[in-house]
């Protein structure tokens, strides 16, 4: 008998290490296909996500115990910044669970999309300062990159100054340029 108790303290010690990250194939809601992967790393309040759909290619990071998040878009060769806004950007659990349900259901496609701005040509280089605040995993996504801090905005008329990223048909973020 102890021993099956000893057997069953175990498995559960395993079971919760191996259930820190939870890692979700994001497709596409009306052809299925792959366009990314999320990963949530519930122990460091992290969610990774990787996007590669050509031009649309982007890999995002949500540090909620940071309280930010980066956005690299590869075809802008920048990062993004913004800090969390519980009004606008869903608790990590949330978007975990949402992710699970996307994944068993396939077909439903409900976005929330998020609206944000940066001033062009109002860049800079991190620097340890920054990365401190920034923390790890987001220095590790844009060291070497300009740096825009985004800000919310309402959502534009005009689409074509604007990047998509995100998490495919869960959070979507449009990343827009200021216009004067």
């Amino acid at each position: 008998m102890n021993g099956l108790a000893a057997v069953l303290v175990l498995l559960g010690v395993f079971w919760t290490q191996s259930s820190a990250l939870d890692t979700f194939v994001l497709q596409e809601p009306n052809n299925g296909y792959v366009t990314g992967t999320m990963t949530i790393d519930n122990e460091n309040k992290l969610a990774e996500v990787h996007v590669r759909s050509g031009l649309y290619s982007s890999d995002t990071i949500f540090d909620y115990s940071r309280g930010y998040i980066a956005t690299r878009l590869f075809s802008r060769n920048a990062c993004f910044i913004m800090k969390i806004n519980k009004e606008d950007i869903p608790e990590l659990e949330e978007i975990g669970r949402q992710a699970f349900e996307r994944q068993a259901m396939r077909r439903v496609y409900s976005p929330n999309n998020v609206w944000v701005q940066f001033q062009p040509g109002n860049s800079m280089l991190g620097n340890a300062r920054d990365w401190l605040v920034y923390g790890r995993p987001i220095e590790q996504l844009c060291s070497g990159l300009p740096l825009y801090q985004l800000e919310k905005t309402r959502p534009q008329m005009n689409v074509n100054g604007c990047a998509s990223a995100g998490i495919p048909s869960i959070l979507g973020m449009k990343i827009c340029e200021r216009v004067n």
